[in-house]
């Protein structure tokens, strides 16, 4: 497929705090999806939320601050099978600040064509994220402040990486001891030596993938895929002609759309929680 740069948004140069943009996405399925996607300059966040046509309701936060993406996954319960309610789970993970353009950039975009159905540049393909951890949601500001509004209904049901703590660590300058109040650890791989984190690579004894286990109540890892089908990564700059005689210029000029996957790995305590991996 051709990639080129879609005439989404004209720039309005205006002190706002907040702006918010709400897109219609084409997915891979030819279903269309309405994204909603708002800026926080207080904050320095962006929060992008859409419903897929299975009722599963996704929210993304981004804490530029604190280098933090939350992506948030509601699951209804399928009611034939024993589920009566829903299931929410939290994936708090390291977010390069270059991926997406950034919140006082987001709250100056406005859209030219609200109506149109949106298809992204370019695809970025999937990301897998081990999760070693459970997040301990009322610890969990060290990590970012706004772990605790957006999961609060999977206080049981958090997830985070041993890699990304290490990140997390080097880039504030914090202990990694301090982090350990914030996390609980699943039944294998990263360890708590010397009231430190470190890490050894194991695996859970008699803990497999959900797909291949029949009993409802057994232990099993977890997979779950989100997909963000649509959202400014990039801004576009485009040359001008400068002020002095032959001289150049760059002035930001529209914005560059990508999509990516994320495929979650994690402990369930029983498959009656992952009934959609098979």
């Amino acid at each position: 497929m051709t990639r080129r740069w879609l005439p989404v948004v004209f720039w309005l140069l205006v002190g706002l705090g907040r702006g918010q943009l709400i897109i219609n996405v084409k997915n891979q399925g030819g279903d269309v999806v309405q994204e909603t996607i708002s800026a926080n300059t207080s904050d320095d966040t962006i929060t992008l939320e859409f419903q897929r046509s299975d009722g599963t309701l996704v929210t993304q936060l981004i804490d530029f601050r604190n280098e933090v993406q939350i992506l948030k996954t509601l699951i209804l319960g399928e009611e034939e099978r024993g589920q009566s309610q829903y299931q929410v789970m939290c994936f708090v993970f390291h977010f390069a600040k270059d991926t997406f353009i950034s919140s006082d950039a987001m709250s100056k975009l406005r859209q030219k064509n609200p109506s149109t159905v949106r298809v992204p540049e370019e695809d970025l393909g999937r990301v897998n994220h081990t999760m070693d951890y459970t997040v301990i949601i009322k610890h969990s500001g060290i990590i970012s402040p706004f772990i605790r509004e957006v999961c609060a209904e999977a206080a049981q049901a958090s997830y985070t990486r041993f890699e990304d703590i290490m990140k997390w660590s080097n880039i504030h300058g914090i202990p990694t001891a301090s982090y350990i109040p914030a996390l609980k650890r699943f039944p294998t791989t990263p360890d708590y030596i010397n009231n430190d984190l470190a890490y050894h690579e194991s695996s859970p004894s008699g803990i497999t993938n959900c797909t291949n286990i029949k009993k409802m109540w057994t232990p099993c890892m977890c997979h779950l895929e989100q997909c963000i089908g649509w959202y400014p990564c990039e801004l576009k700059y485009c040359k001008g002609k400068g002020t002095g005689k032959g001289s150049v210029s760059s002035y930001r000029c529209g914005i560059k759309t990508c999509k990516v996957c994320h495929l979650f790995v994690y402990y369930v305590g029983q498959k009656q929680l992952c009934l959609w991996d098979e």
